[in-house]
């Protein structure tokens, strides 16, 4: 007979991807002023979302248990503070420092250290590497998919629908929820698609919603970033 008694709980690994809010400016009243507008624009649209503050842009110190308290009370919930490791602390006494895993360790233009041994060949990058995720059917009000590469769609996308993809989001069909690309920071990633009418559209953590002036509405369009803007441009598809 089996006495063992049933695990009451798992401790697994796991990623959660969530908004992060991106300060450039430590004057917290600004901050909430310009906050405030946005989601007025929007009063439903954030409501009981999870946000990461990002202070990595940061020159001077900000009230980090002061805005996490004002932004509860506009129904959007702050979990973590990103920070250097210059600016631990900033972090405040409420909230938890996050890491950014998926930070590359070198950028463009910079070279690897050097090693002692050479290295082990490395796996074939299919191998491991995540494929694009392809969704052959409409998305109702409600329904999330996150792609953690690449994220082909070719059913329309309803009011009230997310697609969340870690690269570039390719539609071909009405989109009129949200299309966030670059899910992990990549400011590289592109938002396609064929009939663009979207409630919000984000690469990198940049958005633009409805509310804002959104270029080729109706049309077909690519959506990326350029110095930190988001661009909306008209494609050309004959």
């Amino acid at each position: 007979m089996n006495t063992r008694k049933p695990a009451l709980f798992d401790l697994r690994a796991g990623a959660v991807d969530t908004l992060y809010l991106q300060l450039r400016c430590s004057d917290l009243d600004a901050l909430q002023q310009a906050l405030r507008q946005r989601l007025d624009a929007s009063p439903d649209f954030f409501g009981d979302e999870g946000l990461v503050l990002d202070v990595r842009r940061l020159d001077e110190p900000i009230d980090v248990d002061a805005l996490a308290d004002w932004l509860r009370a506009q129904r959007v919930r702050p979990i973590g503070v990103l920070a250097d490791a210059a600016q631990s602390a900033w972090a405040g006494a409420q909230l938890a420092r996050v890491h950014d895993a998926t930070r590359p360790a070198a950028t463009e233009g910079s070279q690897p250290a050097a090693s002692a041994a050479p290295a082990a060949p490395a796996a074939p990058a299919a191998a491991s590497a995540p494929r694009t995720m392809l969704i052959d059917r409409a998305l109702r009000s409600g329904q999330r998919i996150y792609a953690p590469a690449d994220l082909v769609v070719l059913g329309a996308v309803s009011h009230g629908a997310e697609l969340i993809a870690a690269g570039n989001i390719h539609i071909y069909a009405p989109l009129r929820g949200r299309a966030l690309a670059g899910a992990h920071g990549d400011s590289a990633a592109r938002i396609f698609c064929t009939h663009f009418d979207p409630e919000l559209v984000a690469v990198a953590g940049v958005y633009r919603t409805a509310e804002q002036d959104l270029p080729g509405r109706g049309g077909p369009v690519q959506v990326q970033l350029r110095e930190d803007s988001l661009c909306i441009d008209t494609l050309t598809l004959d």
